[in-house]
């Protein structure tokens, strides 16, 4: 059969290979400047970051919320009961807190020094308060509520030795004293994160000696990723002392980078590989691969880091923020691969597979439309023949996998969940037991009567403690007091439940939308729930409100990078489809293990928790930036061979023979990188792992193996169908480096 002969397919007048070509060659020849420049930006950096780094921290605002409202209201009427708030919770088992009440007010003191400190509450009756909510029925556990003008994630570990100075007193007397809420965010004991690194290049290196079976074709891959990373986690760093990132960030950034450059250098190697087994010059074939290859690695990392840039359409700078740090390994990766990569290359040249632990495999090798058949050949054939049983065969799967994404409940994951050796899990614990479980995360209530005449402000405070009497799902409701300046009402609400539970969003949605609303009622009073839990609940919506616009806007920019760049409107469509199917069916698996406890427990979660509110978000930007890794380079082959040939199916079985060993081996490693973060202390960093990895997993076995080849199949030659005059109207790219002159020509 003739290849396709239509415009849509314009060949080059004469092959020149373009700047890839010229760039990967440049570096492969001069591999010392190339390699000796990596190490100068990986030392240079590290140092900057070492002098000049920022810190992370949790700490975002959603201006216009209600949440955020109530906030500034208390900070400009009652700063010292405005900014962010932490509880400094204290424990005797032995004897009354009221028996070291000197030690208590001395602490208290030392706490209300501390810089950034707005007020510390001494929770002991004194006789200007004969009663306190702050200490327990049977006096042996209490807390004391400080307020900071800034985050105290944000604040470091030296401020942390603060702290500890200023709670010494306690401590020495026998009291056991833990920090909660923020304060126990700082902290918290290092994570796992290193070790989760480690055990995932482990795998890795096992992953490639098997299917590469040269030391030094596995080592490169790793190497060229580990020193993009850290490249990247030290850029990220000089950007966070400029401006505030999520704790979760460098975690991220190196989950994504890892599995990225891992992905980029492995499908170049592959192909230089080849070349240099066939016989090509080393420098040559090192350009040839970055001029095709590498071509595909631009791809995809830009498709990646568009579907991160999406986040950005939630409008919510921390979400955003997320995406742009992952997005910055990313960047550092493709940079890596299309230089680093060759230049090592280069100084290898052919002693590539010098270290064999088994006889050396590349991408294969086979010609389209010759009779070469190997194993992957012949499962595309059997494909062929039944594709509709093998559709519905990873339909069936992926539709089973997903049954548990219908029960999914967003929330916030609470300091609950944590393990037993983190001070903010103590804290929680013994707030629980000593105030019940909802005095972890109480609502403040704020009503601005500013506008409300003196004369009507009695009858105001009247009709809201009617409302708020006997409130479902509150344990208690404190009396609305008047600020010093009398413009403010303020009260506390606490939750029957634990902050994490479906019943503190119900109350949380009832006060807000019916409780205090029908309290101000007939008069100009504006009313506010606030505080951390609010402002988390309020989070929550948004994030609710605007997932679906960031799954369209990150589909539809995808869907026009595949188009533009295979000139096939159904190919197009087929990637979008099948992976939001891919996503769908991880999200299932998240669902079933956090939050029906289906293996929770074995990975270290304590009881079942919500999908933390971005999760999802998160999940869906990357899942679906990565799982175009793998539809390009497919669909790059597959391409190449229908426009050789024309005979659709063929082009299809000669795509999954050259690609199918190297994109299980790419997805075998990032599963490993991504899975060896379940080990992570944080719960949120668990279901990352866990989502990220069975996502990749998903993708590039029941999607790569099953779905796409018999849609292809079933497409045929429509697959490839573009309109005239929206071909016309795309510009063109060369993925498959149709300019890229033969290795033989001169």
């Amino acid at each position: 059969m003739a290849p396709p002969s239509s415009s849509t397919y314009a060949a080059p007048a004469k092959p020149r290979g373009g700047w890839l070509l010229r760039l990967g060659e440049w570096c492969a020849r001069h591999f010392v400047v190339v390699i000796i420049a990596w190490l100068v930006a990986l030392g240079g950096l590290h140092a900057l970051q070492s002098a000049f780094g920022g810190t992370y921290s949790d700490d975002f605002n959603l201006p216009g919320t209600q949440s955020n409202t109530g906030a500034e209201l208390l900070r400009a009427h009652d700063p010292a009961a405005g900014g962010t708030g932490a509880q400094v919770v204290l424990h005797d088992a032995d004897k009354p807190l009221t028996d070291v009440s000197g030690q208590v007010g001395q602490v208290v003191g030392n706490l209300q020094k501390l810089p950034h400190v707005l007020s510390a509450q001494n929770p002991l009756p004194s006789s200007s308060s004969p009663t306190s909510t702050s200490l327990s029925k049977d006096g042996r556990t209490g807390y004391i509520t400080v307020r900071f003008d800034v985050n105290p994630t944000s604040l470091g570990t030296g401020y942390l030795h603060q702290v500890d100075t200023a709670v010494e007193p306690l401590r020495t007397a026998g009291v056991d004293v833990e920090y909660g809420g923020p304060l126990g965010e700082l902290a918290r004991p290092e994570t796992k994160d290193l070790t989760s690194e480690a055990i995932g290049f482990a795998v890795a290196v096992v992953v490639l000696l098997i299917g590469f079976g040269s030391v030094i074709a596995a080592g490169v891959p790793l190497v060229t990723a580990l020193i993009g990373v850290i490249v990247g986690l030290s850029v990220l760093s000089l950007v966070a002392a400029a401006t505030t990132f999520a704790s979760v960030s460098p975690t991220l950034a190196t989950m994504i980078g890892l599995g990225v450059g891992i992905d980029y250098a492995l499908f170049l190697i592959t192909r230089h590989r080849q070349l240099v087994m066939d016989g090509g010059d080393p420098v040559r074939a090192a350009g040839r691969a970055v001029a095709t290859s590498g071509r595909a690695v631009l791809v995809s990392g830009c498709t990646v880091i568009v579907a991160l840039a999406g986040l950005y359409v939630s409008r919510v700078s921390f979400i955003g923020k997320l995406g742009a740090a992952a997005a910055v390994t990313v960047v550092t990766a493709v940079i890596g691969a299309i230089t680093l990569v060759p230049a090592l290359l280069g100084l290898i040249g052919r002693r590539i597979d010098r270290y064999r632990v088994r006889p050396p495999v590349a991408e294969g090798g086979a010609v389209p439309g010759t009779a070469s058949q190997g194993g992957w050949h012949r499962y595309a054939r059997r494909v062929e023949r039944r594709p509709w049983w093998f559709l519905l065969a990873g339909l069936v799967v992926v539709g089973v996998l997903a049954i548990p994404l219908f029960s999914i409940r967003l929330g916030h994951i609470d300091d609950g969940a944590d393990p037993s050796n983190f001070t903010d899990r103590r804290a929680f614990d013994l707030i629980s037991t000593g105030f019940g479980p909802g005095a972890n995360g109480p609502f403040t209530l704020v009503v601005d009567q500013r506008a409300v005449p003196a004369d009507d402000r009695s009858a105001l405070a009247s009709s809201l403690q009617k409302a708020l009497t006997d409130v479902p799902g509150a344990a208690s409701v404190s009396p609305l007091g008047a600020t010093s300046d009398g413009d403010l009402l303020v009260g506390t609400a606490v939750s029957a439940q634990a902050p994490q539970d479906a019943g503190t969003t119900t109350l949380f949605n009832r006060l807000k939308d019916d409780v205090l609303p029908e309290g101000v009622s007939g008069t100009k009073a504006s009313a506010y729930v606030t505080g951390t839990t609010a402002a988390q609940e309020d989070f929550l919506d948004i994030i609710v409100s605007r997932l679906p616009l960031i799954i369209a806007v990150v589909v539809a920019l995808a869907f026009v990078i595949i188009l533009i760049v295979f000139r096939g409107v159904l190919v197009a469509l087929k990637a979008a489809i099948l992976n939001l199917l891919s996503i769908a069916a991880s999200y299932g698996v998240v669902v079933a293990v956090f939050q029906w406890g289906w293996g929770g427990p074995s990975l270290g979660v304590s009881g079942t928790v919500p999908i933390e509110s971005y999760v999802p978000m998160m999940m869906f930007a990357i899942v679906f930036g990565l799982s175009m890794d793998y539809e390009v380079f497919l669909i790059t082959r597959v391409h190449e061979a229908w426009l050789r040939t024309g005979d659709s199916k063929d082009a299809v079985a000669h795509g999954l023979e050259i690609t199918a060993r190297v994109i299980t081996c790419a997805a075998l490693i990032m599963v490993s990188v991504f899975a060896a973060f379940i080990l992570s202390d944080t719960v949120v960093i668990k279901m990352l792992g866990l989502g990220l990895a069975v996502s990749v997993l998903i993708d590039a076995t029941i999607v790569r193996l099953l779905l796409v080849p018999a849609v292809m199949t079933l497409l045929g030659r429509g697959a490839w169908w573009i309109p005239g005059w929206l071909d016309r109207v795309l510009p063109h790219i060369d993925t498959e480096g149709e300019s890229v002159p033969p290795l033989t020509s001169p």
